[in-house]
């Protein structure tokens, strides 16, 4: 199985180029045409639509309105190499047009990991499978 996930976006040449930078991913230029353009690894593709695709979907009664920034109902996680890989990327993110909302940090389930939003507000995260040298996961803390 293969993972396809895609953004509806105002440029998405923009965002192929953020998270191209950011990730170092591959453009799947078999899938680009004037409304759509992807980043693909062997196991997922990481797509960008432009708003023509509401109509193409039939989803044009949920489009957001121009210029709101909605609730997150969902967002990616890409998994890097290393906890240093996280960090360095996250570094990057603001050069890059992005924008950091939690920085590096352990996750009580033992990964580093950053909250972000890409150059719309797309909020995404970055996350490795372990934590730097001598940082131990913290226990969970639940709001009240």
């Amino acid at each position: 199985m293969k993972l396809y996930v895609n953004l509806f976006c105002h440029d998405i040449a923009q965002q192929l180029r953020f998270y191209q930078a950011l990730l170092g991913l591959e453009e799947a230029t078999h899938s680009r045409s004037p409304i759509y353009c992807a980043l693909a690894s062997p196991s997922f593709q990481f797509g960008f639509h432009a708003p023509a695709a509401y109509d193409l979907l039939n989803l044009s009664g949920r489009a957001p309105a121009v210029g709101a920034s909605g609730d997150v109902t969902a967002y990616a996680t890409f998994m890097l190499e290393s906890a240093a890989a996280v960090s360095e990327a996250t570094a990057r993110v603001q050069a890059l047009g992005g924008r950091v909302i939690k920085g590096p940090y352990a996750t009580y389930y033992g990964e580093w990991q950053a909250v972000l939003c890409d150059p719309e507000d797309h909020v995404f995260r970055l996350s490795a499978g372990e934590l730097p040298p001598g940082v131990a996961a913290p226990a969970l803390q639940l709001p009240h």
